[in-house]
């Protein structure tokens, strides 16, 4: 099969467009791809990817949803975990891991996971879905949708968070989002469950730049000297 040309396929953002917290918001394309996957990217004709509107986060190439932000969030080593990518109805979060080649690794993150979330005190329901099981769970007014996908050496896994009564909404994005998600595992050996690398795109790192330098540019005016000199007499009260 015709192999990827690994250059990114991105949506054009502007610095001004960057929000607080690392987040940037996109324009939507209207040349997605297909959606039928989670897709391969060793596996892909370039006619098809070469063409669609992904943000591309290294191992994962993502579709941003139309009013979505994305959130950069690295842990304290500087990795990033996971894309995530704020709606105004709530949350949706990607990450592929490295997987065994000769069986599958959701079905047991999936046990894992369901058994963290009620001891945490949600309440948890286990549904059978396009990709295999699926958990769906409610913690106070918030409901979240647990989604894996097996592929070749790769796992890739979705989370959709909100408020219960955008549940249908955050959950339909997050199935269209792993629908057209490229994961690009390349050959170098992980331990399974390790997750695969995630970069920053170029014009996010660079409007997170700019963001930053701003903020330490009104914070140092903020900090900066009264315009009176110190070594000067205040004037005496009034009799």
């Amino acid at each position: 099969m015709a192999r990827r040309n690994r250059a990114a396929v991105a949506t054009k953002a502007d610095p001004d467009e960057l929000r607080t917290g690392g987040a940037l918001a996109l324009e939507p394309r209207d040349d997605d791809v297909p959606a039928t996957g989670p897709y391969d990217g060793d596996d892909l004709d370039p006619e098809i990817t070469d063409a669609a509107g992904l943000v591309d986060f290294g191992a994962v190439r993502v579709p941003v949803p139309m009013q979505g932000t994305v959130a950069v969030e690295p842990t304290a080593n500087g990795r990033m975990q996971a894309v995530h990518v704020a709606l105004p109805e709530g949350r949706l979060s990607v990450s592929a891991l490295a997987a065994p080649k000769s069986s599958k690794l959701w079905p047991e993150l999936a046990r894992e996971i369901d058994a963290s979330l009620r001891e945490g005190g949600a309440t948890v329901r286990s549904f059978q879905g396009q990709w295999g099981r699926e958990l769906h769970a409610t913690s106070g007014a918030a409901k979240s949708v647990f989604v894996g996908v097996d592929g070749s050496r790769w796992m890739l896994y979705g989370v959709a968070t909100g408020p219960a009564n955008h549940a249908e909404m955050l959950d339909a994005e997050l199935r269209r989002m792993l629908r057209a998600t490229v994961v690009v595992r390349g050959r170098a050996p992980y331990p399974v469950r390790t997750v695969l690398p995630l970069v920053v795109p170029e014009h996010l790192a660079e409007a997170m730049a700019a963001s930053e330098a701003a903020k330490a540019e009104a914070a140092a005016t903020d900090a900066a000297p009264s315009a009176v000199p110190t070594d000067q007499e205040a004037p005496p009260p009034p009799a």
